[in-house]
């Protein structure tokens, strides 16, 4: 994953506090442009805060918003809210091969997936590889 941050901004919309993302991003070992977490905008996803915050962000690293991919696992937390906000996303189905919905509810709100991939490495991959293609 720290690969993407070669040609991407990478922004993190995290449902912890500042410690612990700081405890779980040491083990990812990635240079995120931006941390927005609940301690940040007082909520948690599927709230909107973070997403309404999302804006400031783009604002601040001169990302237009067309530019903006969302990539997360939770359809509940993540993409429901996504869809809310017209952002196009991505989903990493880590539960592809088994049932049920994990430790995320099922989702209850409309929600759509541009892609859909079973891991992080995969998407990863794929989005080198359209990058080399491009």
């Amino acid at each position: 994953m720290s690969s993407l941050g070669e040609s991407y901004k990478l922004v993190i919309l995290s449902n912890v506090h500042r410690d612990g993302f700081a405890g779980s991003n040491r083990r990812l070992g990635v240079q995120f442009d931006s941390i927005v977490t609940a301690e940040d905008v007082k909520a948690y996803k599927p709230a909107d805060n973070h997403f309404d915050a999302l804006d400031g962000v783009l604002e601040t690293l001169g990302v237009p918003r067309s530019r903006l991919l969302h990539v997360a696992q939770s359809l509940f937390h993540d993409h429901v809210p996504a869809k809310r906000h017209g952002i196009p996303s991505v989903w990493i189905d880590r539960r592809h091969d088994r049932p049920g919905w994990g430790a995320t509810p099922e989702p209850s709100g409309e929600h759509s997936v541009d892609m859909k991939f079973p891991s992080m490495a995969a998407f990863a991959a794929a989005a080198r590889e359209a990058r080399s293609d491009a």
